[in-house]
């Protein structure tokens, strides 16, 4: 199995030049192979930024196992809910042009009422929609079955939204929030992401996909990056994988009602620029997504600045605006899971050394996923250490 993923590995690109980065560059492939080949990974693109430019990337194994089509830096895929921090960019966008307010009661800005009825009269904000405190909770299985799969979800956001939040409609329950009070309880909702979203589209006047593209994508030239599989190019979207024991299950496409939580679809290259404008104050060779002041806010952790205590499960680190720490608090950015993917965009503190990590496979265990793709993902972080610390 290695020598076969061995002979299908693509480098499309690779930066470093020096001899003693290229010796390492080679180690780094049987460690990426090595780990693969453990946990049965078909597909794997990663990226490794140093002071905010990319010094390697590369892909290894298949976007297609059977037709044999190799997983490259531009393979296409499903990155789950680093969808999120687009979102976060997004409002902070309208924000930036002054058609919201991250602290004013999102009632203001909706075509239908979002109550806790736990706590009629305290109000939810944006605010506690992007850093997951806001008391609605994603109440199973009705967000696990919102997932359409064949292609894109013919269900629309506001449609979902409303048939959840409003009392009349056919999902509504009370057990669609906590019983804790707004800003007080840290609890991750994918559903308060799409409902952050929504109000983009509504104080745009613009479809969440469609203000992307004219604020991020098209500047950025993520041009092969969309929202929905209509948007893309299919022949070079990654077929997904779930891992069974010895046998390999294809997932259908698949699209969800509560696209702005995890619905975008795009490829390490791309991805590369985007987080590099996140690391970079907004800016991507010349081109600024968002003022310097509203990235910032963004990358707050905000719990502090709520000015109330918050219970924080032990579990989980404190969140900027759709903004998060990993690792114990030493690295920052945002990570995903979905039917057949796995990815994470995660910078150290000092944005010095930044990675990017996709795989297309799902597996059965999730100590197997967290044992091999974290020990790619540290081995990676350790080569953008030795690239800046070797840097002449």
């Amino acid at each position: 199995m290695i020598a076969f993923v061995l002979f299908y590995i693509l480098a499309l690109f690779t930066v470093p030049a020096a001899g003693q980065q290229n010796v390492k560059a080679t180690e780094l492939d049987s460690i990426i192979i090595s780990n693969m080949d453990q946990a049965g990974m078909v597909g794997v693109g990663a990226a490794v930024i140093v002071n905010k430019q990319v010094v390697w990337m590369k892909g290894y194994g298949y976007a297609d196992q059977k037709k044999k089509i190799p997983f490259t830096p531009n393979t296409i895929m499903n990155i789950a809910s680093i969808s999120k921090t687009f979102t976060g960019v997004c409002v902070m966008k309208a924000l930036e042009e002054g058609k919201l307010s991250l602290d004013e009661d999102i009632n203001t800005y909706l075509p239908f009422k979002v109550i806790n009825p736990n706590f009629p009269d305290e109000k939810i904000t944006l605010r506690q929609l992007a850093t997951h405190t806001s008391g609605i909770t994603d109440r199973e299985p009705i967000y696990s079955n919102s997932y359409h799969y064949g292609g894109d979800s013919p269900v629309s956001p506001g449609d979902f939204l409303k048939s959840y939040f409003d009392p009349k409609g056919k999902y509504y329950s009370r057990e669609n929030f906590l019983n804790q009070r707004p800003g007080t309880y840290w609890e991750y909702s994918n559903i308060a992401t799409a409902l952050a979203g929504y109000i983009v589209e509504q104080v745009t006047r613009e479809p969440l996909n469609k203000y992307s593209k004219r604020h991020i994508f098209q500047p950025l030239g993520m041009n092969t990056t969309g929202w929905f599989q209509t948007e893309i190019d299919l022949s070079r979207y990654s077929t997904h994988y779930d891992k069974q024991g010895d046998s390999l299950k294809v997932i259908p496409f698949y699209g969800l009602p509560t696209y702005p939580d995890g619905g975008v679809r795009t490829s390490v290259s791309e991805l590369s620029a985007y987080f590099i404008a996140l690391l970079n104050g907004g800016v991507y060779k010349g081109h600024r997504i968002l003022k310097l002041a509203n990235i910032e806010q963004m990358q707050e952790m905000q719990f502090t600045a709520i000015n109330k205590p918050v219970n924080i499960n032990p579990l989980t680190k404190n969140e900027g605006l759709f903004w998060t720490t990993k690792d114990g608090g030493k690295k920052i950015g945002y990570g995903g899971t979905d039917p057949g993917v796995k990815t994470e965009m995660l910078s150290d503190l000092s944005r010095e050394v930044a990675v990017i990590l996709f795989t297309n496979t799902s597996l059965n265990s999730k100590n197997l996923m967290k044992y091999y793709f974290k020990g790619i993902f540290d081995e990676l972080f350790r080569y953008g250490y030795y690239i800046r610390d070797n840097k002449k």
